[in-house]
């Protein structure tokens, strides 16, 4: 009976927690093959990534060289959605083995259309200074830009005793106090 119910307890928390944070892909580029002919030397080295629950896709392409990273940066502005925001991270956001510190994750809604920002697509922008330098590259004045390089990481939350029920009762007087 035991074991019934707690069973029963992992399978409901399985199925109302929400898993946003689900991830799969692999290696290449899956982009769609009518994608600008500029990011084809860039397939094999990108990753595709589902995203979780909200039915979006990103292509992580990393960029060894600031030159390549130039070269096609143009051609990447033309893949974001009108009204679409960048993000500037910095770190291990390109998601590949191993993983890089400089390039770009597209991110596009999959198969139906998502609502609000999950129906965009928009590009995250992995910044190390090098590669890509946002001295050298110009950013779209119409474009919303995000910055989260700077941001720490989010802790986990410490657990916490819960606190004793009360019952709202008044606390008893206290003693008086006797003098020696």
């Amino acid at each position: 009976m035991r074991r019934t119910a707690l069973l029963a307890v992992l399978v409901a928390t399985c199925i109302v927690s929400p898993t946003f944070a689900l991830s799969v892909g692999g290696p290449g580029g899956q982009w769609p093959k009518d994608w600008p002919k500029e990011l084809e030397p860039f397939r094999k080295q990108a990753w595709t990534w589902q995203r979780g629950l909200i039915s979006q896709i990103a292509y992580a392409i990393p960029f060894d060289t600031r030159e390549s990273f130039e070269a096609v940066w143009p051609t990447i502005l033309k893949l974001k959605s009108e009204g679409a925001s960048i993000t500037l991270l910095r770190g291990k956001h390109i998601h590949v083995k191993p993983f890089k510190s400089a390039g770009v994750n597209i991110v596009m809604p999959l198969n139906g259309r998502p609502s609000g920002q999950y129906a965009l697509t928009r590009i995250e922008l992995v910044v190390d200074g090098d590669i890509v330098d946002l001295n050298r590259i110009p950013l779209p004045a119409d474009t919303p830009i995000i910055d989260r390089r700077f941001e720490k990481p989010r802790k986990p939350k410490p657990a916490t005793k819960p606190k004793p029920k009360t019952d709202n009762k008044p606390a008893p007087p206290a003693a008086p106090a006797t003098s020696k």
